[in-house]
């Protein structure tokens, strides 16, 4: 391949720039042109597409979300859009694609590798919530993101001797608010693969307080319910006073981590890799810190599992 192109499509996730700079970068080292495309497959279609270079990308590696941008485009599962998008790659002469983003982007990908132009998926989502890859890029960088802020609001729910419930994002996975849990030592988390159960949450509530316990931190998983219904149903069946945080999307923000620069880097330069050995429909990601790569078939095929040891483990420590 002569001519590629990098996109990144979504909700944006801290390290998506490292990603996209390892990719220029890399194929340039490689003396292959490469393309950005901005504002995702919608900007593919309106033929948003410019030529990159190594200035392009410099001083990006430590700022947040996509100097690409990003943006959802539902209709790109229709075939007649998809066939747009071909004609707007293979009219810049680009023969493969680095497609940064989560699920919907991946299917995109699937997509465009059917139709003739291969794709390379990299995981790019603070969900965690990708197969094939134990991490994804951003998830390190929010989950620090929402321990910051619970070890804020304990310190007000210390002050004031309350409840309170933090909302954290998590869709259909609750990898975020199990870890932040965890590691921020809440006393209850509720996330999507766990039913739970108010009147035993009351009941863990009233045990603490029998006991001294002045103040208990839950975290709730958007995916779940709302923080304020949560705290609506604890306050009518205990009467215990609850406070309620919403965190929202600055959980999203902010400069990436470490952990996250390093494997953005990484999945990007193996995605280009892919991409100049003509492997395309097919989704990187990271194993026991080794970069593996599988069909983007399988990896859209597979439901992610969460760890579901940290949740009995952080039952067991917050008694």
């Amino acid at each position: 391949m002569k001519k590629i192109a990098v996109l990144t499509s979504g909700g944006d996730a801290p390290g998506m720039n490292a990603a996209v700079r390892a990719v220029v970068r890399k194929a340039i080292y490689h003396n292959v042109e490469v393309f950005g495309i901005f504002g995702g497959y919608a900007g593919l279609i309106s033929g948003n597409i410019e030529q990159l270079n190594l200035g392009s990308v410099g001083d990006i590696i430590h700022r947040g979300g996509t100097m690409l941008l990003s943006a959802r485009l539902p209709e790109f599962k229709e075939e007649e859009v998809q066939l747009k998008a071909v004609e707007q790659l293979k009219k810049a002469g680009i023969e493969g694609v680095v497609v940064i983003g989560g699920d919907g982007s991946y299917r995109g990908a699937k997509a465009l590798t059917g139709h003739g132009i291969p794709c390379v998926g990299v995981p790019g989502t603070i969900d965690n919530d990708i197969s094939g890859t134990q991490y994804t890029i951003g998830y390190d960088t929010a989950l620090n993101t929402v321990i910051d802020a619970i070890d804020k609001i304990r310190d007000t729910a210390t002050s004031h001797e309350r409840t309170f419930i933090i909302e954290v994002m998590g869709r259909d996975a609750g990898d975020i608010a199990l870890s932040a849990g965890l590691a921020g030592g809440a006393e209850t988390i509720i996330i999507p693969e766990e039913n739970y159960n108010i009147p035993e949450i009351c009941a863990r509530l009233k045990k603490g307080q029998e006991r001294g316990k002045k103040h208990s931190i839950i975290i709730v998983a958007e995916g779940v319910a709302s923080g304020p219904d949560i705290g609506k149903q604890i306050k009518e069946l205990s009467n215990i006073d609850t406070r309620v945080s919403v965190l929202g999307h600055i959980q999203r923000g902010g400069s990436p981590s470490a952990f996250d620069r390093v494997l953005a880097s990484r999945l990007g330069a193996r995605a280009v890799e892919l991409l100049l050995e003509n492997r395309g429909g097919r989704a990187v990601g990271i194993q026991n810190n080794v970069i593996v790569d599988s069909d983007i078939t399988k990896v859209l095929s597979e439901i992610h599992h969460i760890d579901l040891d940290l949740l009995r483990l952080s039952k067991e420590l917050s008694i």
